[in-house]
């Protein structure tokens, strides 16, 4: 049985298509600004984002300062640190390298969450998922037939992938579930994400902007869409589904990018990379499965009969009794005077 309702599915959905085209919006919005700017653009644009819906649904931002230091740690390694790495990978790495490189994301997720206790033990058909997850990426992507696989773009990417982990495995643990509404949460830490990026512009951020008509169009849809939209959509899924499967995600990714380049570019599909959709797509679902839990015990309880002493010498009379399965649960619960 596939766990998750129907809300989980959608929400899965939806940022995989939104989250899948950020590479190639970073790949134009780098001929317009710089790396530092970039993740500046796009913190603040998503914070407005969500701080406009913020104010539709009458939700307040937090006021404790505990919060809000927790919130920093948080906008630290999800949303400053990998979205710099990201832009100044991509300088030298070409996004399908990039792609495979931030599929790791499930598999840092999952053994930062073993290591820290946020993520127990997984069962063999989610592991053999997760592991199918990636088999698919690659042989989307395949890796030995492009350029930039080594080299400090490719580190930094790779870095980037284990920064989102440590950063999912830390939300649910410390922000995630704590009376704090998700739209709420996810704007705070972007307003605090952009604070962050703010600071780091003296590191090469201070350069000239291009006046690039398709890099600026292409930060403004990385802000609002693969920033704001895809971020709430992360925090609500690691508030109802957990770190790992909100990191799932990222195995859908290439799918949505090799469709879209299909769809709309008119790019061809190979046999292999059909291939590698059908793997993904697997290996998502067995992450996915959940065993069917039995239905409750609905019978009537058991019957028996039980004599009854009436107290009068010249006789005895039966009566019937019932034990119910409660009753019945009760009793062998509970050990003897001899039990352990």
């Amino acid at each position: 049985m596939i766990g998750g309702g129907r809300g989980t599915l959608v929400r899965m959905g939806v940022l995989a298509l939104l989250w899948g085209s950020t590479f190639l919006w970073i790949k134009i919005a780098l001929d317009a600004l710089a790396p530092t700017q970039v993740t500046l653009v796009r913190c603040a644009l998503g914070a407005a984002v969500l701080l406009v819906l913020c104010r539709k649904k009458g939700h307040r931002l937090p006021r404790s300062r505990a919060l809000w230091g927790r919130l920093t740690v948080a906008a630290l390694f999800c949303n400053a640190l990998p979205f710099a790495l990201f832009s100044l990978g991509e300088q030298s790495v070409d996004s399908g390298v990039a792609g495979v490189l931030n599929a790791t994301t499930p598999l840092w997720t999952l053994l930062i969450g073993l290591a820290t206790g946020t993520e127990r033990g997984p069962s063999r058909t989610r592991l053999g998922g997760l592991l199918l997850g990636f088999t698919g990426v690659l042989l989307i992507f395949a890796p030995w037939q492009r350029s930039g696989l080594t080299g400090w773009g490719s580190l930094a990417i790779l870095g980037a992938a284990a920064s989102y982990a440590i950063a999912f495995a830390y939300m649910g643990r410390a922000l995630v579930g704590k009376g704090t509404p998700a739209l709420a949460l996810s704007a705070a830490q972007l307003v605090a994400a952009t604070g962050l990026s703010a600071l780091a512009l003296p590191a090469g951020g201070l350069t000239p902007v291009h006046t690039d008509a398709a890099g600026l169009t292409a930060v403004v849809a990385l802000g609002v869409l693969s920033t704001g939209i895809t971020f709430h959509l992360s925090v609500r899924l690691i508030a109802d589904e957990g770190a790992t499967t909100a990191a799932t995600v990222g195995y859908l990714l290439p799918v949505v990018s090799v469709l879209l380049g299909a769809a709309v570019l008119g790019e061809g599909l190979s046999v292999r990379v059909v291939a590698g959709m059908a793997v993904v797509l697997t290996g998502v679902g067995m992450t996915r499965w959940r065993k069917r839990t039995p239905a409750p015990f609905r019978g009537g309880g058991i019957q028996g009969a039980g004599g009854a002493a009436t107290g009068s010498a010249s006789g005895a009379g039966s009566a019937a009794g019932r034990l119910s399965m409660n009753e019945l649960t009760e009793n062998t619960a509970r050990p003897g005077p001899g039990g352990p």
